[in-house]
């Protein structure tokens, strides 16, 4: 399991493809998406002072930026949240490592498990994803989509409710990919 540290630097990787102090102290004052992922992550500190004034933070800033992303998500390293507004995941959700989420995509469930999304799978904007469905490794989900069935690997799919539209395709929406030891 990841230290929040690593978490943050293999973050901070997806958005900038580096890694130092100056490029987070940047993204923490001028990038919406990264600074709220940099509080989420520090939510699992172990420090309780930093954990106490991580979720302070994560609160607030899930209200300004209109973000619902319980601390309790299991989140796989290098999140990238496309332009930090409007996203609401439920907390029984598993995300991968290498996810892109746009705005206003909703992965939710009405029965308390929501969605499983693979590593390097891109979520387009206005997006839904229902349930407890699969979302394959290296999936990409078109913008508006309906998911309410699993999403093989490597696999496209676009509509509502959400339909293949290309097999074995690559993940060509996943910049800066971290690697992971599995």
């Amino acid at each position: 399991m990841m230290t929040p540290k690593q978490l943050i630097k293999a973050d901070l990787y997806r958005q900038t493809g580096r890694v130092s102090r100056v490029l987070l102290i940047k993204h923490l004052l001028v990038n919406p998406s990264f600074n709220y992922v940099f509080w989420f992550r520090l939510c699992r500190a172990r420090s309780t002072l930093v954990r106490g004034f991580a979720r302070l933070m994560h609160k607030h800033l899930s209200v300004r930026y209109q973000i619902q992303l319980p601390k309790e998500v299991q989140v796989g390293p290098g999140l990238y949240l496309g332009h930090g507004t409007g996203i609401i995941v439920n907390a029984s959700a598993k995300i991968g490592a290498n996810c892109n989420l746009s705005p206003y995509t909703v992965i939710g469930s009405n029965h308390g498990h929501a969605a499983h999304i693979g590593d390097n799978v891109y979520i387009g904007p206005h997006t839904s994803v229902v349930e407890h469905v699969h979302i394959g490794d290296g999936a990409q989900v078109g913008a508006g989509a309906v998911v309410i069935k699993d999403v093989p690997a490597h696999a496209t799919v676009v509509g509502n409710p959400a339909k293949v539209v290309r097999e074995h395709g690559e993940a060509t929406y996943i910049a800066n990919p971290v690697q992971v030891n599995s």
